[in-house]
């Protein structure tokens, strides 16, 4: 038995939450944050704490004290042990472990001097050094930090290299520049410019540019092949699989921002939903999604304005820089407005954007368990948008054409009812008018065979027929419902493959719907199960054809005759070649008689 009963609120949430990385934030009845966690899969780590008695007595009380609960989702499981970090410094809830300083993980620090150096270190000196990090796995700090020093000979002595010091002729080399870890730069046998360059690469790859760090691996495993150095090779395959799983820098942490609100939104039509996060000492402190639904067509600019009004209201917050997609419609005096379209700013509003969406997704999930035909009313709604349509398209049917080389020509007919396959009422077609590869001709016979049949018969016809080609095929089909007189009663479109565009009749410009869109799945499902009907009847038929023989045309002989002789001549070329005894033995002799006077008179006249 659970040691929580859960509200019910509590437990949609739940139900509804993503198998994503992320953090979660228990809340007690009063509001009040008292756990964070993380989590690499946040609906199976969230449901663990409720579906059984935990060992730890303390575990079991926090449990009975969660009221509510709110997420964070993030890309990498490293992002939400970063973020897990900064939220529990910012809320220090009573039943966490508390952190009292940045020394839990280290950093690779880039030092600002002549020469600089490059080394890791859990302290962090406002000195002007560059630091990168922080690493929630020193063993993946250190292999970074000893590939560096395989790619860049970079110094490790504590002297402090300046251009007077090598003038004066106080260096010496040491073992390090007899090794070749190190380039002499104590006694100016590199220029304080090269080694600049180089410093320029290290901080390349732990910004997260990697690339270059990797085709210099597999290059040096690929030399080591072929020199027959297995081992070598593997130990680098080891360090490169690493850094592929690596992401030098947090999108989560970064020591450049301070004290940014960022504002990311998903727009769906008549609801949008805006992110809120806060950033504070470079980390993610407060994350709020806010939805607003039209009323009078508002824009993105106006609803952000409302947004930030209402997120100043609520958090009693002062702008300083605000991260936004696009600019809001009202600006506040003394804000910096900040579009980002690269670095780390850049990916905070993404993560923004990735929280909006979630909370689109999560809002919609939990509807549609309250009311499961909404979704479909929902997806119709879209399409009716989409396609332009007078009624909602709770019938669709999709054509479909197949033959190769003008060879058996087929075709198909699916039916959706609902946005749902109603297999029932799929039907094949086999081409009785049209001789050779003419599609177009295929699929104005078929549309004129459906559609009589169907008013003949008084079944209700569809809102949308969908044909499977740009076009050419449209015009055939549009000619076929303009021969029936039912142009503008039912709504038809077609969708080439290549690009997935949209073609109406009369327009030469196709309709690019938006890759994520339910109209668009919709319309590619009813194609490609189209495609699949109808291949697997044009198969059918041609493996029929390539089957059939001369014994198919001789009257009394039955399948099961066919079979025997067959099975037992392997082909009718040998079955000619048999004795009429030969024939009698196995199917007796009034039948074999009849066999072989149909096969040499057939032979006799051609």
């Amino acid at each position: 038995m659970p040691i929580n009963p859960r509200p019910e609120k509590l437990k949609e949430k739940i139900s509804i939450l993503p198998d994503t990385p992320g953090c979660y934030m228990y809340l007690d009845a009063s509001g009040t944050v008292i756990y964070v966690g993380k989590a690499v899969n946040l609906k199976r780590r969230v449901s663990s704490y409720f579906n059984r008695h935990h060992d730890s007595v303390r575990t079991n009380i926090l449990v009975r004290n969660i009221a509510d609960m709110r997420y964070i989702v993030v890309p990498t499981e490293q992002d939400a042990l970063n973020l897990e970090n900064s939220l529990i410094k910012e809320y220090k809830p009573r039943y966490n472990v508390l952190l009292k300083d940045d020394k839990s993980y280290p950093w690779i620090v880039v030092t600002k001097e002549h020469f600089p150096r490059v080394f890791l270190t859990r302290e962090r000196i406002k000195d002007g050094s560059k630091y990168f990090g922080p690493y929630t796995n020193a063993g993946v700090a250190k292999a970074v930090l000893n590939l560096i020093r395989e790619l860049y000979p970079v110094r490790t002595c504590r002297h402090a290299i300046t251009p007077e010091y090598i003038a004066k002729g106080k260096g010496r080399l040491c073992l390090e520049y007899h090794l070749k870890n190190c380039m002499g730069c104590c006694i100016g046998k590199i220029q304080e410019s090269a080694y600049a360059e180089m410093i320029n690469h290290v901080k390349q790859i732990l910004r997260g540019e990697t690339q270059e760090l990797l085709d210099y691996l597999r290059d040096e495993m690929a030399n080591l092949s072929q020199q027959l150095r297995f081992e070598e090779a593997q130990m680098l395959k080891e360090k490169y699989q690493l850094i592929e799983r690596y992401q030098s820098k947090s999108v989560i942490v970064s020591q450049t921002l301070d004290d940014i609100d960022i504002f990311g939104y998903d727009d769906d039509t008549s609801d949008v939903y805006i992110n809120y996060m806060h950033v504070r000492r470079g980390a993610i402190v407060r994350s709020l999604t806010l939805e607003y639904k039209r009323r009078l067509d508002e824009t993105i600019p106006q609803l952000l304005s409302y947004a930030m009004a209402e997120i100043s209201q609520r958090f009693n917050t002062v702008y300083d820089e605000v991260l936004v997609a696009t600019m809001p419609e009202t600006e506040i005096p003394g804000t910096t407005y900040t579009i980002p379209q690269r670095g780390d700013r850049k990916k905070l509003l993404e993560v923004s954007e990735h929280n909006a969406r979630q909370y689109k997704a999560d809002t919609l999930k939990m509807m549609e368990k309250h009311n499961p035909e909404q979704r479909v009313q929902r997806t119709l709604e879209r399409m009716k948008s989409d396609f332009r349509l007078s009624e909602l398209p709770v019938h669709i049917e999709c054509f479909d054409n197949s033959n190769i080389q003008g060879t058996n020509p087929v075709a198909s007919c699916v039916v959706f009812r609902n946005a749902k396959p109603a297999k029932r009422d799929y039907r094949h077609f086999n081409i009785k008018t049209v001789v050779g590869p003419d599609d177009f001709a295929s699929m104005k016979e078929v549309l004129t065979r459906r559609y009589t049949r169907l008013m003949e018969e008084g079944e209700d016809l569809p809102q949308l027929i969908v044909v499977d080609g740009g076009k050419g095929q449209l015009s055939a089909a549009v000619e076929a419902l303009d021969d029936m007189g039912l142009r503008g009663t039912i709504a038809v479109v077609g969708i080439a493959k290549r690009l997935e565009e949209i073609y109406f009749p009369g327009d030469s410009v196709p309709l690019y719907i938006d890759k994520n869109s339910e109209s668009l799945r919709i319309v590619q499902q009813l194609r490609d199960e189209a495609h699949r009907f109808g291949i697997t009847h044009h198969r059918d038929k041609r493996s029929k054809s390539q089957t059939a023989s001369e014994l198919d045309n001789i009257k009394g002989v039955g399948a099961k005759t066919r079979e025997t002789l067959l099975q037992h001549f392997k082909s009718v070329k040998r079955l000619k070649m048999a004795t009429i005894d030969d024939i009698s033995a196995l199917i007796g002799t009034a039948r074999a008689k009849t066999v072989y006077n149909a096969l040499h008179t057939n032979t006799e006249k051609e």
